[in-house]
């Protein structure tokens, strides 16, 4: 009876699902998905988790396609907008990890938890009476209990030098922002840097904020520095360059086969239109920064200085499905002012290729060599005002080349950097001298005159090295390391006690793209 009821019960789901697939047409692809679908889950052997069956399904089915059009869970989604939409909510720290304790780099300017009395070095050991410090709890997990929706509440059970017993506060969460503009400052006279770190919803603003500051200290010339900055929100990037450029100039155009090109043009009040530029780019650089860069470029409004940029110039369009989740589908293509498509070449379906590309280039020279880049005469345009020769294809070549220096980044650094021992070293250092270094200095520019790395921290960091197996091949290694670690190690403790503006002033004084870009912005 049981068994006749089972065959009964397949049958009647084969039925269904016959069903659904006449009504969608026997002989359309959707129909014979839905089909298999349904007979999968009403009659395979073991149980199946349906909802990851149609997520594999997509999946599979995006993967064949061009290496950006991508699916994301809802959690996902969350996770890949929050640095774009430019805020989230939260109790407002900046924190890492030591020991397994959480413990708080810098609350938010103005934040939550600093409005709360929590201060730098301070550790987070519970959460609403729940103990995260010490029992090995997943970051995720950490993060989970201390954000929440804005207006409520949560208890930090703090541990502080000096106090013995755990002191608590009641911290109300609220919007933090999330900032892309990552360093802004005079970095010579009448010569002012801007870094943005990606394109989100409040980058044109936050760069605006910043083109005034610097302004009103005396800059005459300006520096964008879009290096290691993947891209984001379109618009964002139009916004910047409109204020460069002037009335009906092109930005950028996109054209797919069901798309309709579309034309985005300077209006022609920007405020930086007679200011001279130039854009700091690598071969990280990408999508957003590219548009920023080929319109400055097409336009010969300014010099692009660095190496040629990653080469995304596929437009995607989100597709938000029922449960939040996402599609990110390709729907046409992006092209510079001159015409100029960049993507780089692809084979669909196949992205161990397209995602090995920086170490392609490596190989064959091209971050080293700029006479190892070649271009197809089929790809060459012009730029529109002095009729400069530049090329699509894949990505955009900066007008003044710098090639990577593969002395300064020695394997036995890359080595110290991936285990995560530069950065834990200096962690500890800093919590250990917080209040002795932010009282040695008066101020940044003190700091960045006078403090010198001791040797004792270099020398534990090699001693962890050693313990982890991770050591020089000999004495010239450790030697042609040890420069740009204490740099490193300068720029970490500048960010750690100021922010990452600071960090990057230690940082560019040996970057040879920033470098260049001054010796050219002065010709």
């Amino acid at each position: 009876m049981k068994k006749t009821f089972i065959t009964l019960a397949a049958c009647l789901l084969t039925i269904a699902a016959q069903a659904q697939y006449i009504s969608l047409g026997k002989n359309t692809p959707l129909g014979k998905l839905q089909y298999a679908e349904a007979a999968i889950n009403g009659l395979y052997v073991d149980e199946v988790n349906e909802e990851k069956l149609v997520e594999d399904a997509i999946r599979g089915m995006l993967e064949k396609l061009d290496p950006h059009s991508s699916y994301s869970t809802a959690e996902e989604v969350k996770k890949l907008n929050e640095p774009l939409q430019g805020n989230f909510d939260g109790i407002g720290i900046q924190f890492n990890m030591i020991d397994d304790t959480l413990v708080v780099i810098q609350p938010t300017l103005k934040g939550p938890s600093e409005k709360v009395g929590i201060v730098p070095g301070d550790r987070i050991i519970t959460v609403n009476d729940t103990t995260i410090a010490g029992v090995k709890m997943d970051r995720t997990d950490i993060m989970k209990r201390l954000r929440g929706p804005k207006g409520t509440q949560v208890k930090l059970g703090i541990q502080r030098k000096g106090i013995k017993e755990l002191i608590y506060f009641n911290v109300v969460r609220d919007k933090i922002p999330v900032k892309s503009i990552e360093a802004s400052y005079i970095i010579k006279p009448g010569v002012g840097y801007i870094r943005i770190n990606n394109f989100g919803a409040t980058t044109y603003d936050e760069f605006m904020e910043s083109v005034e500051k610097l302004k009103k200290q005396g800059m005459k010339k300006l520096m964008v520095d879009l290096q290691e900055n993947g891209g984001g929100y379109l618009e964002s990037a139009v916004n910047i360059a409109n204020e460069f450029l002037e009335t009906n100039d092109l930005i950028v155009y996109t054209e797919g086969r069901k798309t309709h090109r579309r034309d985005y043009h300077a209006d022609g009040k920007g405020s930086l239109r007679k200011i001279k530029v130039v854009v700091l780019v690598n071969e990280f650089s990408a999508s957003a920064s590219e548009i920023l860069t080929g319109a400055i470029q097409d336009h010969d409004r300014g010099m692009v200085v660095g190496r040629r940029t990653f080469g995304k110039g596929l437009v995607q369009r989100p597709i938000t499905l029922p449960d939040e989740s996402m599609i990110r589908l390709t729907v046409a293509h992006y092209y510079t002012p001159s015409g100029r498509c960049i993507q780089k070449p692809y084979k669909k379906g196949e992205l161990k290729e397209y995602e090995q590309d920086f170490e392609n280039r490596l190989k064959h020279g091209e971050l080293t060599s700029r006479d190892s880049i070649h271009f197809d005469d089929s790809l060459k345009y012009e730029t529109l005002k002095l009729h400069r020769t530049v090329y699509g294809g894949g990505g955009i070549m900066p007008d003044e080349f710098v090639p990577l220096d593969t002395l300064q980044y020695t394997k036995f650094h890359r080595k110290l950097a991936a285990k995560s021992i530069i950065i834990n070293a200096n962690l500890r250092y800093i919590d250990n001298h917080r209040d002795e270094l932010k009282g040695a200095f008066k101020n940044f520019d003190d700091f960045n005159a006078h403090y010198e790395v001791p040797q004792s921290l270099i020398d534990q960091i090699v001693a962890e090295g050693e313990k982890q197996d991770v050591k020089p091949v000999d004495d010239e290694e450790l030697q042609r390391t040890l420069p740009y670690l204490r740099r490193q190690l300068k720029a970490l403790v500048a960010r750690d006690i100021w922010d990452m503006s600071e960090y990057f002033q230690v940082m560019n004084e040996v970057s040879h793209i920033v470098q260049k870009g001054l010796e050219v912005i002065d010709k």
